[in-house]
């Protein structure tokens, strides 16, 4: 609907006290991003895509730490001329630009991630791990589909972690959980965990570490996340098989040393 599309492409702005807050800690919080209604006219045609898209059937006692964290479906905007729509609004992305302090961004993804009942605890990790990608102007955008309380398990962030070295090696697993939450502890970083209500979504650093507890409700807890980069931001030579399997699925063609630039990792807002 295109007041749907106003809404999701309108500017937004962002206080000096909002982009400091983020460079200091590494993650933000806004409220009243996006009204209800363009959340549930979205959410519920990525929930569909979701459904549809799942590859996921194990149930919940046979599933490894990482399968009970959340079911997690990828680029659902090439699946969808709606959700492209979503992905592509200029708001979120004019908000990733102004607190990474670039130009512009590109697409690198999207992701839904979709905490079933029951679903089990996302463990400490930083999403960079898994990017092949040249500097730390990359951001993540988390999009709560539903009012999300904290025994339904939302996004809760270590303040400042994104200038912290020990666990940058550690994919998302039982051990990174183990590393990084003795780590966290001994070096006292302030564990920040809030509930989101509907409209407001956090943005963070992909070298911010974060975590979610269980969803202890008899709902899903519906996430969509948006992946952006510095609309320069070059290839790097992988470090890992998580990042060369994530430069052959988002950024094919891309060349090492050069800008990503694909017909996958369109800019979504320049200034």
């Amino acid at each position: 609907m295109k007041e749907y599309k106003k809404n999701i492409d309108q500017s937004y702005e962002l206080q000096d006290e909002e982009i400091l807050f983020f460079r200091e800690n590494g993650f933000v919080k806004l409220k009243n991003i996006l009204p209800t209604k363009v959340l549930d006219y979205y959410g519920q045609i990525i929930t569909q895509k979701v459904i549809e898209l799942n590859t996921m059937r194990l149930p919940m006692d046979e599933r490894d730490t990482y399968q009970k964290a959340f079911l997690q479906v990828m680029n659902i905007w090439r699946e969808n001329d709606t959700v492209k729509e979503f992905v592509m609004g200029k708001r979120l992305a004019q908000i990733a630009t102004e607190l990474l302090g670039t130009k512009g961004v590109r697409l690198y993804h999207d992701q839904a991630l979709y905490k079933e009942p029951a679903g089990g605890i996302t463990p400490w990790h930083a999403d960079q791990y898994y990017w092949p990608l040249q500097s730390e102007k990359t951001i993540t955008v988390w999009i709560p589909l539903q009012k999300t309380p904290l025994e339904m398990g939302p996004v809760a962030f270590a303040a400042g972690s994104h200038k912290f070295p020990v666990g940058r090696d550690l994919a998302i697993s039982d051990e990174s959980e183990i590393t990084l939450q003795k780590a966290f502890k001994e070096m006292n970083f302030d564990h920040r965990i809030e509930p989101f209500d509907l409209g407001d979504v956090s943005f963070h650093y992909g070298w911010t570490f974060h975590h979610a507890e269980s969803n202890n409700t008899n709902i899903p807890r519906r996430v969509m996340t948006i992946i952006y980069m510095d609309d320069q931001m070059r290839l790097k030579e992988p470090v890992n098989d998580n990042q060369k399997n994530d430069w052959e699925s988002w950024c094919p063609g891309a060349i090492i040393g050069e800008v990503i630039n694909t017909e996958i990792n369109p800019i979504l807002y320049h200034c």
